[in-house]
């Protein structure tokens, strides 16, 4: 017994390893969010329209939500240590591009491009680390650290992206990347090896452009139809994306190496995990965006100031992800699976507790509630899709997972953000579109800019009680449809994805 667990143990080179696959990680995550407090400087310098301010937030996460899964087969069959390699590489470019974009147009086509190489770099760097740690267990711990930096980025992105504000211009935040990109290219050669290529396998190449098509129009459709009502083109653009899905998800199940395994999804354990990747990226990311919004426009806050109001939640998230393995160990993934999303319903709720005059630490409380359930889902996922499928499929698998964080990041925006600008709409003074357009108009008087801060709080109290609601439901779907026995124990690593074994050969 102490032989095998002797032989199973993991080096220096293997922690260091760790340590310079998890780099590029915190980047990928950290620039999905790091304009959250810093568009109104780049509107400020870079005048973009509306819709062009949308798409500089927006193009990053619709870029790499839908090459993700496509890049993860890339990665299996032709070697994902390369990809790692040439993903950092294009991704250092492309911020560089982004922090000197002389206007909107190509700052946009920059964070695209950052967006394409942040695909190769997630699934690819989740399937390197599974690699450096054979062991299910140790792999468990890695891989709940991997969640950590991963769940840290997106939540500290705001906040190191406020704090540059403060002494840089707008393009720092995207120079921060180079120093990691380069350490990784540096070292990244001698402590990670490459993982064997999935030599019988075939990557579908109109599978390719179907799976990125089809995420994209359909996201973008449903962003468009929320902001701007059920319009010809997002009615057209939807029903080609859900044409497009539909004809993916078709040609997989007839494919003997299918770009994505469809037949995964029958595992209601999967299919219950694979949620729980969206539904709190989505309630995450319109909460950040939302309150940074709240925080500045309507309390009047500095940006370094709003930005030190998100470390508590920040601090209690990474840190969860860390205990997370262990506390499924000890309590069952069923138990924590349901647990998150409780507490995710129950974070939304102090939300409405703020107004228009106050509510910072109703604000922080929230974040901190919600943040343990966040820290749950991010590290609890993660594991289930590599736990799911073969070692060859790892970079598949967790392309499943990084794609429906990256597409309910985009979602939480799109719907969450434009419910509450509705509301404001409705609400509001009907003088410009946003909180912060009707700010900018001279000679407001005082009742006017109240009344206006009053409609944006009421559209962030729905938004808020629409992503409990959602959270709640999906608590009490886990708790049904999960079995008990599920749970991950043992040092043999986690335990099959489903009670019965039938449903485990389906899934893998």
């Amino acid at each position: 017994m102490n032989e095998r667990r002797a032989s199973h143990s993991p080096g220096l080179r293997a922690w260091l390893g760790l340590l310079v696959v998890l780099g590029p990680v915190l980047l990928v995550a950290m620039d999905g969010s790091v304009l959250f407090l810093a568009m109104p400087k780049v509107a400020e310098a870079l005048s973009p329209t509306a819709d062009q301010a949308l798409w500089i937030l927006d193009v990053y996460g619709f870029a790499v939500a839908s090459l993700l899964i496509a890049f993860g087969n890339v990665g299996d069959r032709y070697g994902r240590l390369k990809l790692l390699m040439a993903g950092a590489a294009v991704f250092g470019a492309g911020s560089v591009g982004a922090a000197f974009a002389p206007g909107p147009e190509l700052l946009i086509a920059f964070r695209a491009l950052m967006g394409v190489a942040g695909a190769t770099l997630l699934p690819s760097a989740l399937a390197v680390l599974s690699e450096l740690f054979p062991d299910p267990r140790r792999r468990a711990s890695a891989i709940g650290i991997f969640a950590a930096t991963f769940a840290a980025g997106f939540a500290v992105g705001p906040v190191l992206g406020g704090q540059l504000l403060n002494y840089f211009w707008w393009g720092s935040v995207f120079l921060i990347n180079l120093p990691v990109v380069l350490l990784f290219l540096l070292l990244a050669p001698v402590l990670l090896r490459e993982v064997p290529k999935a030599r019988s396998s075939r990557i579908d190449a109109l599978s390719v452009p179907l799976s990125a098509a089809g995420i994209l129009l359909t996201v973008y459709a449903i962003k468009h139809a929320a902001a701007e009502g059920l319009t010809a083109t997002a009615v057209a653009t939807g029903v080609v994306g859900i044409v497009t899905l539909g004809w993916f998800a078709r040609r997989q199940l007839r494919l003997e190496h299918p770009l994505l395994d469809v037949r995964l999804f029958r595992d209601r354990v999967f299919t219950i995990a694979a949620l729980t990747g969206l539904l709190p990226l989505a309630a995450w990311s319109a909460v950040a965006y939302l309150g940074g919004i709240f925080l500045q426009s309507v309390l009047g806050l500095p940006v370094p100031e709003a930005a030190l109001v998100a470390l508590p939640g920040a601090a209690v998230l990474t840190v969860t992800c860390v205990v997370t393995p262990a506390l499924a160990a000890r309590i069952g993934t069923r138990a924590a699976l349901v647990t998150c999303h409780v507490l995710i319903a129950a974070g939304s709720l102090p939300l409405l507790l703020t107004s228009a005059s106050g509510g910072i630490g109703w604000y922080i409380v929230s974040t901190v509630i919600a943040g343990v359930g966040y820290g749950i889902s991010f590290s609890v996922v993660a594991d289930t899709a590599v736990a799911a499928v073969p070692a060859e499929r790892a970079g598949a698998a967790a392309a499943i997972a990084e794609t429906s964080n990256e597409i309910g990041s985009a979602l939480g925006i799109a719907l969450l953000g434009s419910l509450a600008a509705l509301v404001f709409r409705l609400q509001g003074p009907d003088l410009a579109g946003t909180l912060n357009e009707t700010l900018r108009i001279p000679g407001l008087a005082p009742s006017v800019i109240r009344d206006a801060k009053s409609a944006f709080v009421s559209g962030l109290h729905v938004a808020a009680v629409a992503a409990g609601v959602l959270h709640g439901a999906l608590a009490v779907f886990a708790l049904r449809r999960i079995p008990r026995t599920f749970a991950v124990t043992g040092d043999t690593g986690p335990e099959p994805l489903a009670a019965d074994t039938a449903a485990v050969g389906g899934m893998r």
